[in-house]
């Protein structure tokens, strides 16, 4: 019965922690902008996107494989530890996970970062994978958001 799982993914960065979070925080604007081979768009339909109780939702890029979208709540913020929690409340990803918690970090670091992503979530079945392709994504988006941040 492994249908409850953990994964992480640690992403050094170049970029400024500050600088880092406030982009992360922005997400709904920069994350098409930036990493436009990844999302389509990202909409917030309730709140400001950036505080407890908001929700976005998640157009991903053309080509994303299994889940097109994906209606994220934040459920926790603190800005002083550079640290977001959101849960995953419906889309496409629902037919495969029951429930699906992630966490974002960022921790300063010498003069970078380290971007922390943790998810927790709950298989719908046995045959559903690991969602091993979504901490890929989230390595791969946080290395783009911070080649952009360089060139800024």
């Amino acid at each position: 019965m492994a249908n409850i799982g953990k994964l992480d993914v640690e992403v050094k960065v170049k970029s400024d922690a500050d600088k880092f979070w406030k982009t992360i925080m922005d997400s709904a604007t920069i994350f098409p902008k930036v990493c436009s081979d990844l999302y389509k768009a990202v909409e917030v339909v309730e709140g400001d996107g950036k505080s407890v109780g908001s929700v976005r939702m998640v157009h991903f890029a053309e080509g994303s494989p299994v889940v097109k979208s994906a209606k994220e709540k934040i459920e926790e913020l603190d800005e002083a530890k550079k640290k977001v929690a959101y849960s995953v409340i419906d889309g496409d990803m629902m037919q495969y996970y029951k429930r699906f918690k992630a966490s974002l970090e960022v921790i300063p670091e010498g003069d970078g970062s380290l971007v922390k992503w943790v998810c927790e979530f709950e298989k719908a079945s046995e045959e559903v994978p690991d969602p091993d392709m979504i901490r890929d994504f989230a390595a791969k988006n946080f290395k783009e958001i911070d080649e952009y941040l360089l060139k800024a």
